[in-house]
């Protein structure tokens, strides 16, 4: 068995002056960084005193799924014989909030929007998204439900 191990950086840079003295104190922003790649600007959620133009953790996880998702979809396109020309996906994750402050995501919807060229079998690339949500390593790590609800095209261009 393999192991993969992925390093990544983070610093608050939400310090004005006078650290955590209070709640309102300070900003939530922070920056994520990884060697060679570039910065992602990260806050909390605007409900959480967050800044709404950086991303937050709940939508980098949602995002990490449905990226996930989309290569091992493109992946296994490949090796079957459907040729993917489009895909876009907008997903939406649902997280409950507790009396507590405390929270956990209810489930991902992903929702998929994929081109595939004439010739290619709609119904084959249709089921290829169950083998990829199986072989999805952010999907198979959340003890939540990740649902993908994906819309097939079969189209004449080859580059869209």
């Amino acid at each position: 068995m393999k192991e993969h191990t992925y390093e990544v950086s983070m610093k608050w840079t939400g310090n004005d002056g006078h650290g955590t003295s209070d709640y309102k104190a300070y900003r939530r922003d922070h920056i994520h960084s990884a060697a060679g790649k570039p910065d992602i600007p990260g806050s909390s959620d605007p409900h959480f005193r967050g800044d709404a133009s950086r991303y937050n953790p709940e939508e980098l996880l949602v995002s990490s799924l449905s990226s996930c998702h989309l290569l091992w979809y493109l992946h296994l396109c490949a090796v079957n014989g459907v040729v993917v020309v489009g895909y876009e996906d907008n997903a939406t994750g649902v997280m409950q909030e507790n009396a507590d402050g405390s929270g956990q995501f209810l489930g991902v919807d992903l929702c998929p929007k994929v081109k595939i060229t004439a010739g290619s079998d709609p119904g084959k690339a249709a089921a290829l998204h169950d083998e990829a949500h199986h072989l999805c390593f952010i999907a198979r790590s959340v003890k939540f439900p990740v649902h993908c609800h994906a819309i097939i095209e079969v189209v004449n261009a080859v580059a869209q």
